[in-house]
């Protein structure tokens, strides 16, 4: 996994792992033509027949793969074209059917370790291939999956080809340098050691292996430390020899292209790559140890494992329930019915477990996922206890739970409103071209058949209560599951902080310009890049939103796009963490989290209820500034998502019950962050930089959860929720005259009292000189560093060419300075990336990485040079042009999708900016100068006036680092 890809990640409740794949748990879900069965015949009744008819009718106007079209070339290659004309972007992807069930003991991780070597260059282009891509300005990454290798780019329509060509060109000449794999096993492994942080992702594991400990699926999908520090070039290679050739691969492209003209292109760029000689793709093409045996045993019921629960005690923060059942292969026809009873069990408020287990206290969440896969899957459970909660007793209510739903049934209402949230998942997670082709490409390799989601979705209509108790009785037995139980040995948190500035740590640095952009510039495919710029205004500046605003003052952006039967709402309310009292730290989040909780007509069940009926989703996420809402629905929802918006901003009411249960929830999400390295380094690294009395200081902590009394919820919320702070945006399938018709009549009595709350931040001085924090946590295999200091609000004169600025130096973990150097040359960390935070008050700059601890030192000494050299010696005329380029590049792509879309229209009110910014913002990028950049390298880099805050292992006890 490549780039942002981390493990902390929830379970996906929908049939598709999208961009963030996690390495241990990847949810596809796949079957048959056939529908769920039992043994019992069943019996519709004339309201089942309509609620799966208006279903059908309200969700499914069209297929998710109408207008794909899917050709075979001569050697082998299986390409699926979608053309989507809505905005002048295409995605290509590039899908290998091997990934780490084609693994065994020993080499666990090859296929892991491979896609990260896809990127180090080939015989034609002996260049990091992220620099190639980030000169294009394609948003590209990779996952490696259980089944599946993948690799996509989304780039504006012009660059097509360009993308095609290297992808082309590393499916046959990629080269397996013995340098470049020595220091990209050393990436590999900080990757590796970073999911070792993580408690959930070591029970996982140790779960997983018991329930398949004969088959490849039983193995971390990212491999071992020790498998990949014996990897040997030769071994690489022939994994690269068996697997990646054309006839084992499948190329997806969705977007703005012509189908004929392209695959036209795809044949004279492809058409010449061999297929997979005669006798290749032998050696661990399947994985599995034993696997045969192991499945009919488990089709008999037969227990594999022991009764007694896998139990872990280790250094960790809260204790952890995992229980994992074994469920058939991607092709059985049950999966529908497995789905919708995973939705009955799990999603949201009205669950049956999540009623069971949380709002009993006993647990203070509980996650699930069905996963069905090409050899096999399983049904995972993952529950978080409740502060002093015994996992024995967790264990036996959630067992007791899931057979009384086996025993006394589930009842329509259940299964349509689960029916309904599954499907509007699968259509709200498909909007934007690069989820479609994902899709499509998960589809075709894992099954073979692109065309399963939407036999998928026809099979979920027809699901029945009698089809979820048949595959709870059949399925979730006893004696099947594997139970897993973390118990956390306690351990407290040290600090080391302000260091003397003294020591100097001397690394082996040369502090040359680490890349040669005339290089890439060489290397990179031909493109009309002149187009680039003019892409946005010929095709996607034509349409702004439409500007309205109440007498009470709320502002309303309207953005009418008839491309999918969808909408989608984006919100702020001036109500931010920066107005928690200081005694009283995680106030403003128990408001926002408690907003969907009751209200003076409707209590929190009857709002999950209607909302899950509709498969919409509404949350509220607070940050420093503001509340950020969020909600997406079908098109014909949106009245009912606007009518419980408007409902829960005026009339919470914050029923005791529920912020009891919050508090007690919000104590043990606590407890677990303090547990990890980057929650801790965040708090510090913040603490250190803004003095006390700042409203940037202040964080939660048991105290002041505990302060927070019901009255001062109320009060709060009275005094920031106010419609003259509010500002929505919607971009969707609605008549503009309705919508805001619509809006005026829920909103337009939502009464403001006064002026709003003020807040002026003081100002803050950088440091006089370095300084070293090390919040100690003992036994973390990964330590994670935080540097920086104040920065710029997003109103200062040098935004944009600090945009640019930060492009170079570390907008990208693989076309950076930093990255370039600190990642790719020296192999000292997984990811290092930095930014300008930058709100309407002074935000911060910061650098953050992912290390080794023995390799802390190195790479912060590392860092704090080429921001030394860049700070003396500036930057060059085209690291400068290929920076704007990739900028203007990727803001164009994400303006199709939706949820980035109308979240740029959002932000852009919230700061005042002219409406026309959505699209001028590309010309102002465009006219910065290198001179520009330079100055701000000088005004904002300040190396020897730093916070560096390293949190894991103790690593700065003995000197500071200059």
């Amino acid at each position: 996994m490549y780039g942002f890809d981390k493990f902390y990640s929830k379970f996906y409740k929908y049939p598709l792992p999208l961009l963030l794949l996690s390495l241990w748990l990847v949810a596809v879900f796949l079957l048959s033509d056939q529908p769920a069965h039992s043994q019992h015949p069943v019996i519709s009744t004339n309201k089942e027949k309509y609620q799966s008819t208006l279903l059908a009718k309200r969700i499914m106007p069209s297929t998710l793969t109408e207008n794909v079209r899917k050709t075979v070339m001569e050697n082998g290659l299986t390409v699926l074209t979608k053309e989507v004309h809505t905005a002048p972007v295409v995605t290509v992807q590039v899908w290998y059917k091997v990934g780490s069930r084609n693994e065994e003991p020993g080499v666990n991780g090859i296929a892991h370790q491979l896609e990260h070597m896809m990127f180090k260059g080939t015989k034609n282009r002996p260049i990091q291939f992220g620099r190639l891509f980030s000169a294009l300005g394609s948003d590209s990454n990779a996952f490696t999956s259980y089944d599946q290798t993948a690799y996509y780019g989304t780039v504006e329509r012009n660059k097509l080809k360009a993308l095609l060509v290297l992808e082309a060109d590393r499916m046959r000449n990629s080269q397996i340098e013995p340098e470049q794999l020595a220091s990209e096993k050393r990436v590999v492994i900080s990757e590796l050691q970073g999911y070792e942080n993580s408690p959930e992702y070591r029970l996982n594991r140790a779960v997983m292996q018991a329930v398949f400990p004969n088959h490849a699926y039983g193995l971390p999908v990212g491999g071992t430390k020790a498998d990949v520090e014996k990897f040997e070039v030769e071994q690489v290679e022939k994994y690269y020899r068996n697997f990646y050739n054309p006839d084992n691969a499948v190329l997806v492209i969705v977007g703005d292209f012509q189908t004929a003209n392209t695959l036209e292109t795809i044949k004279e760029v492809f058409g010449k790559l061999p297929r997979q000689e005669a006798g290749g793709r032998g050696q661990g093409s399947r994985g599995s140890r034993g696997s045969r045996g192991a499945e009919e045993q488990r089709s008999r019921g037969e227990s594999l494992y022991s009764s007694s629960p896998i139990v872990l005690r280790e250094p960790g923060a809260g204790r952890l329930l995992q229980v994992v059942y074994p469920l058939p292969d991607a092709n059985q026809p049950d999966v529908p019915a497995l789905d919708v009873m995973d939705y009955i069990l799990t999603e949201g408020r009205n669950s049956r477990l999540y009623q069971a287990l949380v709002e009993s206290g006993l647990a203070s969440e509980v996650t699930a996922s069905v996963t069905s896969l090409r050899e096999s899957g399983w049904y995972e459970l993952l529950v978080t206890a409740g502060a002093k909660q015994d996992l024995k007793k967790i264990d036996s209510m959630l067992s007791s739970a899931i057979a009384n739903v086996a025993e006394k049934g589930v009842i329509s209402e259940e299964v349509e409103r689960a029916k309904t949230q599954l499907t509007a998942d699968v259509i709200l997670s498909n909007r934007d071209i690069t989820s479609q082709a994902m899709r499509l490409g998960t589809d075709e390799t894992t099954v073979g058949d692109y065309r399963y989601t939407d036999r998928y979705l026809a099979a979920v209509r027809l699901v029945k209560p009698t089809d979820v108790v048949a595959v709870i009785n059949k399925y979730l037995t006893k004696e099947a599951r594997t139970v897993g139980f973390f118990e956390p040995t306690q351990k407290r948190i040290t600090e080391v902080a302000d260091k003397p500035d003294s020591a100097q740590t001397t690394e082996n640095f040369s502090p040359g310009v680490p890349v040669l952009f005339s290089e890439v510039i060489k290397y990179l495919p031909s493109v009309d890049l002149a187009t680039d710029a003019l892409l946005a205004v010929e095709d996607i500046a034509q349409v702004l939103p439409q500007e309205f605003k109440l007498t009470n003052g709320l502002r309303l952006l309207l953005l009418p796009d008839r491309s999918t039967p969808t909408v989608t709402l984006s919100g702020y309310i001036q109500a931010g963490t920066e107005f928690d009292p200081e005694n009283k730290a995680g106030l403003a989040d128990f408001v926002a989290d408690n907003l969907l909780n009751g209200t003076k007509s409707k209590d929190v069940l009857t709002i999950a209820k209607v909302l899950g009926e509709r498969g919409a989703s509404l949350n509220f996420q607070t940050y420093r500034e503001g509340v950020h809402i969020e909600g997406d629905s079908l098109a014909d929802d949106l009245p009912i998502l606007l009518e419980i918006l408007a409902d829960v901003v005026k009339n919470s009411t914050f029923p005791s019950k529920e912020l009891e249960l919050h508090r007690q929830q919000t104590l043990t999400d606590l407890q677990q962050e303090l547990d990890e390295p980057s929650e801790v380094a965040r708090r510090v690294f913040v603490q250190s930089i803004y003095p006390k009395k700042h409203p940037l200081h202040t964080f939660p902590t048991e105290e002041s959860l505990q302060q927070i009394q019901r009255q001062d919820v109320i009060d709060f919320k009275t005094k920031h929720y106010r419609p003259d702070t509010t500002v929505l945006a919607l971009v969707g399938d609605f008549d503009l005259d309705k919508v805001r018709s619509l809006i005026q009549n829920k909103f337009g009595d939502w009464e403001v009292s006064g002026q709003a709350p003020t807040l002026k931040y003081p100002p803050v001085a950088i440091p006089k000189k370095m300084v070293s924090v090390n919040p100690v946590l003992p036994d973390k295999a990964q330590a994670v560093t935080y540097m920086g200091y104040t920065g710029i609000n997003r109103y200062d004169p040098r935004f944009h060419a600090a945009l640019v600025l930060n492009q170079i130096l570390g907008g990208d973990t693989l076309s950076s300075r930093l990255g370039a150097e600190v990642r790719d040359r020296q192999g000292l960390s997984y990811g290092i990336y930095s930014s300008f935070q930058a709100g309407k008050n002074v935000g911060t700059f910061l650098i953050e990485m992912q290390t080794s601890p023995e390799d802390s030192s190195k790479a912060i000494a590392s860092t704090r040079q080429i921001l030394q050299q860049i700070h003396q010696q500036g930057v060059t005329a085209l690291e400068v042009e290929t920076a704007k380029r990739t900028l203007i590049s990727n803001y164009n792509v994400s303006l199709a999708n939706p949820e980035e879309l109308t979240d740029r229209i959002l932000m852009n009110e919230v700061y005042g900016l002219d409406k026309v910014e959505l699209h001028s913002f590309t010309d102002k990028i465009q006219k910065v100068t290198l001179a520009q950049v330079n100055q701000a390298a000088r005004e904002l880099l300040h190396p020897d006036q730093i916070v560096v805050v390293t949190a894991g292992p103790s690593v700065l006890v003995e000197k500071s680092i200059r």
